[in-house]
């Protein structure tokens, strides 16, 4: 297992590599590779990406999120403002579906409620609302239902699993109870866990999916 200090080195150095994060106060607190993120950034675009880059870094085992949004003089905007920006990100993006998901707004803070068919319609429409101006946080709320559940969901997971994330996908097993997918087992990386849970939702029918692997340094 990497040392903690040494983790932290490799954290901050990513989080300075990436160009989409300028916060310049990220408290990074590592202990047994749990990483406990703590600051202030300017943007819920901005807090995403340094969670997406600390995921990044081999040897994270956790993150714990104490980070807090604090939008930056001029860029505050009213709930309403927001909202409708947020209903016309929605619509304008390809991959949301017309008429299905609402955004909801409080104090700057997006909920996205809805139900629609796959599981990329349901991150494209954060994805949409995330880096609107004015936004601190989201909250997708936005439900899967496929209008089928193939019998061959677990085969085709499986498949899947074996394109994606072909060097650990002995040590995964699948579970498939109607649309829920629980994965378990144990694998190398953060990103390899990633793959596998990536792999799971791109199977159609799949409407949740529990990722139980562990991380092994």
């Amino acid at each position: 297992m990497k040392p903690d200090a040494m983790l932290r080195t490799d954290i901050v150095a990513e989080l300075n590599f990436d160009p989409a994060i300028t916060a310049t106060d990220v408290g990074v607190i590592v202990k047994d590779g749990v990483v406990t993120l703590t600051g202030h950034p300017r943007s819920h675009a901005e807090k995403h990406a340094i969670e997406r880059a600390v995921q990044r870094v081999k040897g994270v085992k956790a993150l714990a999120i104490e980070m807090q949004v604090k939008l930056p003089s001029g860029h505050e905007r009213s709930d309403a403002d927001v909202a409708m920006a947020a209903e016309r990100a929605l619509e304008w993006n390809v991959l949301v579906p017309d008429d299905k998901i609402h955004p909801m707004v409080e104090k700057g803070w997006v909920t996205l409620n809805g139900e629609v068919e796959w599981e990329y319609q349901r991150r494209a429409a954060e994805v949409a609302v995330r880096s609107l101006l004015g936004v601190i946080g989201v909250t997708n709320r936005v439900v899967v239902k496929p209008k089928f559940t193939p019998a061959d969901v677990e085969e085709r997971i499986r498949q899947a699993l074996d394109r994606q994330a072909d060097r650990e996908s002995r040590h995964i097993q699948v579970a498939v109870n109607g649309g829920n997918v629980t994965l378990s087992g144990k694998v190398h990386s953060w990103a390899e866990r990633k793959a596998a849970q990536g792999a799971a939702w791109s199977a159609p029918g799949v409407a949740n999916v529990v990722n139980n692997l562990l991380v092994e340094g």
